[in-house]
C-alpha cells in the first residue's frame, strides 16, 4: 500500500483508532496520544506493514494493541499509579445523591470501573465489539487469539461485568437506604 493510501486510511479510521488507543491504555489520554503517535510511525516508517489478510482496520487494531503493550511494559509503574489514582477519584465521587446530569455520569464511572476490574483478554473482547463495532473474528485477530478463545473471553467477560454492575448496584442501594432511614443498620 503506498504511503498515500496509508495516510488517507489512517485519517480515515483516527477517531476509532484514538478510541482503541484509549481502551489500550486504560483511558490514559497521554499515553493513548503517545501509543497511536508511536504505532502511525509504525505503519508510515514501513516498521508494521499491511498484508492485506485481513481487514485495514482490523490490522491497525493489532498494530496499536501491540504498541501499547509493548510502552505499558516500558512504563509499568507509571500506569499503576495512574491507575490507583484514577479509582481513588471515582471512589471519592460517590459521596451524596447527585442530579440527573451527575448520576449518569457517576454511573458511567461504575460501569468504566467494573470494566477495568475485568481481565484484560474480557476487558479488550468486550472493548472491541461493543465500543469499536468490530465482529468476534476480527476482536481475535487484533488480539492474536483465536475465534474460539474470543468468544470464550466475551462471554466470560459479559458475564463478570454483569456480576460486577450487580454488585455496584446493591451497594448503591444499601447507601441510598441508609440515607433515607438513618436508623437502619446493616
Amino acid at each position: 500500500m503506498e504511503t498515500d493510501e496509508l495516510r488517507a486510511q489512517l485519517e480515515q479510521l483516527h477517531a476509532s483508532s484514538f478510541g482503541w488507543a484509549l481502551a489500550c491504555c486504560r483511558r490514559d489520554r497521554s499515553d493513548a496520544e503517545e501509543v497511536l503517535q508511536i504505532a502511525y510511525l509504525k505503519v508510515l516508517e514501513g516498521k508494521a506493514r499491511f498484508t492485506g489478510s485481513a481487514s485495514f482496520k482490523t490490522w491497525l487494531f493489532a498494530v496499536i494493541r501491540k504498541t501499547a503493550l509493548d510502552q505499558r511494559r516500558k512504563h509499568f509503574l507509571r500506569s499503576v499509579l495512574i491507575l490507583r489514582a484514577e479509582e481513588h477519584r471515582t471512589a471519592g465521587s460517590r459521596v451524596e445523591r447527585p442530579d440527573e446530569s451527575a448520576y449518569r455520569s457517576e454511573m458511567q464511572a461504575v460501569f468504566r470501573s467494573a470494566l477495568a476490574r475485568l481481565p484484560n483478554r474480557q476487558r479488550e473482547a468486550l472493548q472491541l465489539v461493543f465500543y469499536h463495532d468490530l465482529s468476534l473474528q476480527e476482536a481475535a485477530v487484533v488480539m492474536g487469539v483465536s475465534i474460539g478463545s474470543a468468544r470464550t473471553h466475551y462471554d466470560r467477560g459479559k458475564k463478570r461485568l454483569r456480576e460486577l454492575l450487580e454488585e455496584s448496584e446493591d451497594l448503591y442501594e444499601s447507601e441510598w437506604e441508609r440515607k433515607v432511614n438513618r436508623a437502619t443498620v446493616r
